[in-house]
Formats: C-alpha cells, structure tokens, sequence
C-alpha cells in the first residue's frame, strides 16, 4: 500500500467514526432534524429489539421524537467500534459496516440524580460513501441488557 492509501483509509475511518459520535448526539440532544441528514436517501433504522420500530430514516426521527422526550437525559457512550470497509483491488470501496458497544443512561426528571434506566446494546452499522460524504444506509440495535430503577415506596404508606 502506498502512503496515499493509507491516508484515504485513515480519513474514511475517521469520517465514520464521526458519523457514529453524530448519531449519538443527535439523539440526546433531541436534533430531529438533522437524524435524516446522517442516513442515506434509503437509510433505514431498526430499534425493535429494544421494543422500538423498524422504518426509513424520516419515520424513526418522528418515532423518536415522540417517543423519546419521556426522558429529560439521555447519555449514549458508544465504544468498541469496529469497523471494516469492503476492498475492491486493494483500495477501500464506498461500502462499510460497523459494529459499536452502546450503554445508554436515562432519566425521566431533568434534576440531578440517578438514571431511571440504563440499556446495554451492539449497534450493527451499513455505511455507503455519497457525494456528501459517508452515510448510514443500515442501522440496526441489537439491546443486550435494560435495568430499571425500581419504583419507590413513596405515595403507597
């Protein structure tokens, strides 16, 4: 490989790994708007193993929208990320998948305290390259793990 090569990996890494930071902080900022800028014209994302939808990129930003301002915090940490281009006579192609570990706090008040649920998943990432850069054409959430606080006693005595 030449040096060239090398650098256009190394930026094509980096502008993924972007991507997937803005994905994340889109959704806990609530940025409905922008959630359809960061998928491919036919992105699709599938939340249903966390007891969400399936749908094009529009649909699930208004899915989240309504669904999602039940929580005043959300905190996605994405790690782990694994990503991996398809190679066409040893230069990097213009598809990608990704494999990222997500743990994910929430609250329902906007005070200061202890999440009221925290979730565990694998996000499975499909990245084509587009005139405007890389896209998310695929997202899937694989949720490993959910633990709820549980409800206190106060209101029952």
């Amino acid at each position: 490989m030449t040096q060239r090569v090398d650098l256009a990996n190394v930026m094509d890494r980096l502008a993924i790994d972007s991507l997937i930071t803005e994905y994340a902080t889109i959704v806990d900022d609530g940025a409905w708007a922008s959630y359809p800028g960061i998928f491919t014209q036919d992105g699709r994302a599938d939340y249903r193993s966390s007891g969400g939808e399936e749908g094009t990129a529009r649909e699930m930003a208004a899915w989240l929208e309504q669904t999602l301002p039940l929580f005043a915090m959300r905190q996605h940490l994405i790690v782990n990320r694994k990503i991996r281009f398809e190679v066409l006579d040893g230069m990097t192609g213009d598809t990608a998948t990704a494999q990222a570990d997500m743990y994910n706090p929430m609250r329902m008040s906007a005070e200061p305290g202890p999440p009221d649920l925290e979730c565990g998943a694998r996000y499975a990432f499909t990245f084509r390259r587009t005139y405007a850069g890389w896209r998310i054409s695929k997202l899937v959430v694989h949720e490993k793990w959910r633990r709820m606080k549980p409800p206190t006693r106060e209101g029952l005595d």
